[in-house]
């Protein structure tokens, strides 16, 4: 869907609908079975929830099991804080009391005087999905069994997605809920005439709260079809192209693949806003949904209400958020700032519980997703984490084929390093901003890479997410073998991002020294893979003593952490950095 200044919106594919609706837009389920990632070719441990809250018993599962003197180690950071003997493929452990905190569990037995992790896993105990996002979708909600349904939950839990967007499940955007939330319907048709079932709805609802995830309703903020005035929605109460309210805005859809284009309404005006409350709250009758995930379509340009003033689409945001939380105050929000559309004084400074941005061109940098996330960091006054809504390979998927493993992990170091999150997940994985896409696979190296990267994004989630303040402290390679740099990315560098947390500065060291291109989107699918690199002299200057430098990655070791040995002179300190292929974090303690 063509925005003004080339902004797109995830709402519902439309740029290019008509050319990827065949093969793009397809109707069939996913090729890829989610419980396989990781599980049929690698060890791995499960846990029975996304997140945990303080005491609550964890569950684990060995997908097989393990022989030898293995021993489970419970983490914080680098620091063991309790330790046992593995017996079985089940085990429990009772989080601790902290709260918003991560660890890292893993299994390793150690012989010939050497260390071997076998699995991890990590474990985040947060009372609240709030306080580290990690977002996830859902797109089918035809007739589907217990069997396919919890296939998908345990994917996402396995990858801790605490929260999910329902995708296109309304029957109208102006009556989301069909029928009544006393007497709703038992199927209907969404948008683009598929198939929605309630029961498949409930189940994924009660599936998802089992294991702490979140389920949000998507819906725009101002969207009616063309019968809504039957359904009563006030002409009064559009957004027109003209003053003399002679042309509706609308948002335009191939017919009859969809049902109808979608008219804009004025987010702004109170009586959209009770209209729609009401119908919200059907929607949470019928449905035990967690909240409302709220769709925008980006700058619409000169818009007018019915009586010809001029409407800052913008800045309705706030006001229609506010009446949404005053009319369910128990529910959550989350809305989409396209682009940064809206976010800085509206989004952000509403009841949402984190800040969403969909990003689309000019931001095609990586520098531009640290941007972002740093932006929003003071948007939200710090107290707001942000979900990036950013899809990559983005040509590639208007037809058959894999992600590029590159791509992905590269993208998602940078969101991660800079305390984001990257919305990708569902039933499969994103390629375009019309869900249901499905084009594009994941290999096995990608599956099991990308378990590995969000263990990490949970296991040192107090790091990564949870304060601290970014800077650029001096540091080097000795040896010649990685060429250092300070952020932003270049191509042939690795790229040095500090940031001071407490007592400890940390260095993420990002791997861009193949990299053919410092575009993240990675287009047509040709960014190249990152060269391992082994035993780099590394030496920086320090502000202290230093008491311990310990180094993790989602590349090595199951992002398990290891101490480094290290030599200071004065405030100079230098050590071997074991290896890096595309992200490390070297953590120096003072």
């Amino acid at each position: 869907m063509m925005i003004k200044n080339n902004m797109f919106s995830r709402c519902l594919c439309i740029a290019l609908l008509v050319s990827s609706i065949v093969p793009g837009c397809r109707r069939e389920e996913p090729k890829n079975d989610p419980v396989t990632y990781g599980s049929s070719f690698s060890l791995t441990i499960y846990t029975d929830k996304a997140m945990y809250k303080p005491g609550e018993q964890v569950l684990f599962t060995l997908n097989k099991a393990l022989a030898g003197n293995i021993k489970i180690r419970y983490r914080h950071f680098s620091e063991t804080i309790s330790e046992a003997t593995l017996s079985g493929t089940n085990w429990s452990w009772t989080a601790p009391s902290a709260d918003y905190t991560g660890y890292m569990v893993d299994l390793y037995e150690v012989a010939d005087g050497k260390e071997k992790v076998h699995a991890s896993i990590g474990v985040d105990v947060s009372s609240d999905w709030a306080r580290f996002p990690r977002y996830g979708f859902l797109t089918n909600f035809s007739q589907l069994s217990d069997d396919e349904i919890n296939k998908v939950v345990k994917n996402l839990s396995r990858h801790h997605i605490n929260g999910l967007q329902y995708y296109d499940w309304l029957y109208k955007h102006h009556w989301p809920m069909a029928g009544t939330g006393a007497a709703p319907q038992s199927s209907w048709k969404e948008i683009a005439n598929k198939d929605v079932y309630l029961s498949t709805l409930k189940t994924y609802i009660e599936k998802g709260h089992a294991a702490n995830m979140k389920s949000m309703f998507y819906n725009l903020a101002f969207g009616a079809l063309n019968d809504a005035a039957a359904d009563g929605v006030n002409e009064e109460w559009y957004a027109f192209k003209d003053a003399n309210h002679g042309t509706k805005d609308k948002h335009e859809l191939p017919k009859p693949f969809f049902k109808s284009d979608i008219y804009v309404l004025d987010a702004g005006n109170t009586g959209w806003q009770n209209y729609i409350a009401a119908k919200n709250k059907d929607v949470y009758t019928a449905l035990d949904f967690d909240g409302y995930h709220v769709d925008a379509l980006g700058d619409r340009g000169s818009l007018y209400n019915f009586s010809g003033q001029s409407i800052n689409q913008a800045a309705t945001f706030k006001p229609f958020l506010e009446a949404m939380k005053a009319a369910s105050p128990t529910k959550r929000l989350v809305m989409n700032a396209v682009n940064q559309y809206g976010q800085q004084t509206s989004i952000s400074q509403s009841p949402v519980d984190f800040l969403y941005t969909e990003v689309w061109g000019p931001n095609e940098r990586f520098e531009d997703l640290a941007n972002i996330i740093r932006n929003n960091d003071f948007y939200g006054n710090n107290a707001k984490k942000t979900v990036l809504a950013a899809y990559l390979n983005y040509n590639k998927a208007n037809n058959p084929g894999m992600f590029n493993t590159p791509a992905v992990l590269l993208a998602d170091a940078v969101i991660f390093a800079f305390g984001g999150s990257h919305l990708e997940l569902g039933e499969h994985m994103l390629g375009k901003e019309y869900f249901p896409n499905n084009n594009l696979q994941m290999s096995d190296e990608l599956k099991t890479s990308l378990m590995s990267y969000y263990d990490f994004l949970v296991a040192y989630e107090n790091l990564l997410r949870d304060g601290g303040s970014f800077n650029l402290p001096a540091i080097s390679c000795t040896n010649g073998k990685l060429s250092l740099e300070s952020w932003p990315a270049a191509a042939g560098k690795v790229a040095v991002q500090g940031k001071l947390i407490g007592n400890r500065q940390i260095f993420h060291l990002l791997n861009f020294s193949n990299a053919n291109s410092t575009n993240w989107r990675d287009t047509d699918g040709t960014q190249l893979k990152p060269s391992l690199v082994e035993d780099a002299a590394i030496r920086f200057t320090a502000t202290g003593a230093v008491k311990k430098i310990w180094l993790a990655s989602p590349d090595a070791d199951r992002g398990v952490a290891r101490t480094l040995q290290f030599v200071q002179s004065g405030n100079d300190v230098s050590f071997t950095l074991p290896s890096i292929l595309y992200w490390d974090m070297l953590v120096v303690e003072y």
